[in-house]
């Protein structure tokens, strides 16, 4: 069992700055595609980032690129997200979510279907 613990969300005004973690209780980690999600009411759970087991290969959705960043400290079990430039779009509940593709497939998958364990998700509000 992997458990994810989000934090670092919050209000933020449009233009701010904030940065997500995401901790997880596994000694396995290293071994786990990251992804952070997030889910607007009314909308799909989306991947907008997604970092390989050694954080050497990234993952951008189209809307965040150049904004945001995701990384990740193996020795600390943690991911993160740094969030700048935030818009009034771009708020939505947070989660992140960890999966293990299998060999010989792309290191990360687009459908939150793929992603076993799950955080229980950080609110991120952005006022414009």
């Amino acid at each position: 069992q992997v458990q994810l613990v989000e934090s670092g969300g919050g209000l933020v005004q449009a233009g701010g700055s904030l940065r997500l973690s995401c901790a997880a209780s596994t000694r396995t980690f290293s071994r786990y595609t990251m992804g952070w999600f997030r889910q607007a009411p009314g909308k799909e759970r989306e991947l907008i980032a997604a970092v390989s087991w050694s954080g050497d290969s990234t993952y951008y959705r189209d809307s965040v690129k150049g904004r945001f960043t995701i990384s990740r400290d193996n020795a600390k079990n943690t991911v993160y997200l740094q969030m700048n430039s935030l818009k009034p779009e771009d708020a939505a509940i947070y989660y992140c979510a960890a999966d293990r593709p299998p060999d010989g497939t792309r290191w990360y998958r687009i459908s939150a279907n793929h992603y076993d364990y799950w955080g229980q998700g950080t609110q991120v509000t952005v006022s414009s």
